[in-house]
């Protein structure tokens, strides 16, 4: 069915920036929910942004303001905008999809994660 891989991450220093990609492939990418997780080993996997027909973005609070989650409709591709990053933002980002966002865990499509460290 469907298709995610991640790409983008990699080592910053504190207050700098880095952009994920998600290409996609399988379903339909305007109107399933799309979202981007972390997860640091040894915690709970956490929520960062969602977005949602038509035109419908969520973010966690701790990202709130320094990451953006847009689409390539064209191109069936998800980004994140990572601005001012933190060393707390240090984690495996991985980006998921499904027909509707509640449906994630249960129902949803996986990628494999890519890695991002941010230094002090």
């Amino acid at each position: 069915q469907g298709q995610l891989a991640e790409s983008g991450g990699g080592s910053v220093e504190a207050g700098g920036s880095l952009r994920l990609s998600c290409a996609t492939s399988g379903f339909n990418f305007h109107t399933y929910c799309l979202a981007w997780f972390r997860q640091v080993p040894g915690k709970a996997r956490e929520d960062v942004a969602t977005s949602d027909y038509p035109d419908i973005t969520t973010y966690a609070d701790s990202v709130q303001g320094r990451f953006t989650i847009s689409r390539d409709s064209a191109r069936a591709i998800l980004y994140l905008q990572m601005d001012n990053l933190k060393p707390e933002d240090t984690a495996i980002y991985f980006c998921a999809a499904a027909i509707r966002c509640d449906w994630l865990h249960s129902h949803g499509f996986w990628g494999q994660g890519t890695q991002v460290t941010v230094s002090s």
